[in-house]
Parts: structure tokens; C-alpha cells; sequence
């Protein structure tokens, strides 16, 4: 499907105060910017985020599973209408520039759904450790996301323990899922998340995070994000496609950082970025 274009871009373009969350993102591993965009720009993200869920739920390795009742799928750009207007939103692009460079790298655009049923997840982080972030303290890589719902206490909302995103975590089962014994540390810090439409969120995809119990009947789709340092690899997990109209349309400033194949035609997302961990649903600590 082609997403659709959307009108309404950023609602809060000025006043950045970028210093001030580059410190809360490095301390706490997640910083937020509430109302980045219009509250109809975030209608129309989710009416893209759901037709690509029924699109990609009915062929094989279109949507991949983390955790009962709860979805993972990956999409082209130009599947997303609103695809520019996210990566050049001057708090992304900051964000992104001071955090890991001025040649980031955008590897990643895709969405998690979880619905009614949807468990616990198990603690966790998206991949292994650098040495560069566990001994250097530095972030190489960031996650954005854009929730398509207002988020209440029944959708099952994020929840992330702040400043774990420096942790070791070599002794975990695939250096991502610490052991449930030291749950409770994670417990202790936790925090859950309640965005609006129109808010955005940053954060090391190595802050330790779970996906919470879901009994609302609305579904919640978070769109996702994934920028890159240049050297953090992350890349190979994806297989992001253009065609040749769409890239030679795109801006030269999106053009310079997309990490993409530019394809005569595009050919449907088998997910390869499969957390065998978050399979399985978890009882909460």
C-alpha cells in the first residue's frame, strides 16, 4: 500500500532545547518531546500503521511475533506518508546529529502492535552491547517512537528502567534478556510511559524496557524509528527499499543519511530482526 500524504506536519518546530534532553538521554537512556507533531498527523500515521498490520498479518514473515497477541512489522518509507516529515523534524534531526554524528545513518522504520491479550513481556534490550556504549558510555544507535493512541493505564503501556542502557549485559541469554533473578532491579526503576498523539520519544534501544499486560480493545501501534552511528551495523537486520521515483523525490538531506536498496519495485518486508526471546509472553516481576 502507499502511504498516504499527510498535511499536517510538525506543530512545535521552534523552542528546542536540545542540551538540556541530550542529558536526559544519556543519564536516563529515553527523553521525550511532547507534541512534535499535530494530533492529525498522528491519525494518519495510524491509519498507515494498521493497514500495513492487516496487509502484512495475512503473508508469511510479513509481521513477526514479541510476545501473545503483540506484532512487529516492518515497512518501506514510502509506505509511511508521513516518512519526511519524521526524519526532518529539527528535534530528530538533532537528536540524532549530537547523539551519534553527522553522518547517522536511518536504518530502520517499522511499528510494534499489541492487542487485547497482549502479556508481558520479559525484560529486556533490543540487541547486545557495543563495547563502545558498555565500557565508553557512548550511544551508538537511537530509537524514535511515535504512538498512534492516546496511551491509558489498560493499553499496555512501555515501560523502561532508566539508566540501564549502560549495563554490560554480556552474561545475558543473547546479551539481551537479563536473568529473572535480578528482575526486581529493573522493578525498582521502572517507568511507564502514557504518550499522546503528537508526542515523540528518543532512547538507546539498550535501555532496558518491557511491553506491559494489554486488556484495552484498542489496539496500540507505536511506530519505530531506528538510526544508527555509522559502524553500529544495525543495518544488516533490515532491508529498507525505495523506488528510484520515491529516492530521486526525497529531500538530499534525507537522501545523504537513508541506508536503503532503490528498487524498480518494491518487494514486501520478511522480517528478519526475529527476538526469539519475546516469542513467549512473561509473568511480571
Amino acid at each position: 500500500m502507499a502511504g498516504a500524504q499527510f498535511s499536517q506536519k510538525s506543530t512545535n518546530e521552534g523552542g528546542l532545547d536540545l542540551a538540556q534532553d541530550l542529558d536526559t538521554l544519556r543519564t536516563d537512556g529515553i527523553v521525550g518531546k511532547k507534541a512534535a507533531f499535530s494530533r492529525e498527523w498522528a491519525e494518519s500515521m495510524r491509519e498507515d500503521m494498521m493497514n500495513a498490520f492487516w496487509s502484512a498479518i495475512q503473508r508469511p514473515g510479513g509481521a513477526v511475533g514479541r510476545g501473545p497477541r503483540r506484532w512487529y512489522v516492518e515497512i518501506h518509507p514510502e509506505e509511511f506518508g508521513g516518512f519526511v516529515d519524521l526524519v526532518t523534524h529539527p528535534w530528530v534531526v538533532g537528536m540524532c546529529e549530537n547523539a551519534l554524528g553527522k553522518d547517522y545513518q536511518i536504518v530502520e522504520i517499522g511499528f510494534d502492535v499489541p492487542f487485547q491479550g497482549a502479556k508481558y513481556q520479559p525484560w529486556h534490550r533490543d540487541f547486545p552491547s557495543p563495547r563502545e556504549t558498555y565500557e565508553g558510555r557512548r550511544i551508538t544507535s537511537l530509537a524514535f517512537n511515535l504512538t498512534g493512541v492516546d496511551v491509558t493505564e489498560d493499553m499496555g503501556p512501555f515501560e523502561i528502567a532508566p539508566g540501564t542502557q549502560y549495563e554490560d549485559g554480556r552474561e545475558w541469554k543473547h546479551e539481551m534478556f537479563p536473568p529473572k533473578d535480578i528482575w526486581p532491579t529493573f522493578q525498582e526503576r521502572a517507568v511507564r510511559k502514557f504518550p499522546q498523539l503528537g508526542d515523540i520519544s528518543c532512547r538507546s534501544a539498550l535501555t532496558v524496557h518491557r511491553g506491559t499486560e494489554h486488556a484495552s480493545p484498542i489496539a496500540r501501534p507505536v511506530m519505530v524509528l531506528g538510526v544508527d552511528a555509522p559502524g553500529a551495523g544495525h543495518a544488516e537486520l533490515h532491508d529498507l527499499m525505495v523506488t528510484q521515483d520515491y529516492f530521486d523525490g526525497l529531500p538530499p538531506s534525507v537522501r545523504e543519511h537513508l541506508v536503503c536498496r532503490v528498487v524498480d519495485k518494491l518487494v514486501p518486508v520478511t522480517q528478519k530482526h526475529d527476538i526469539e526471546g519475546l516469542v513467549m509472553g512473561a509473568d511480571p516481576a
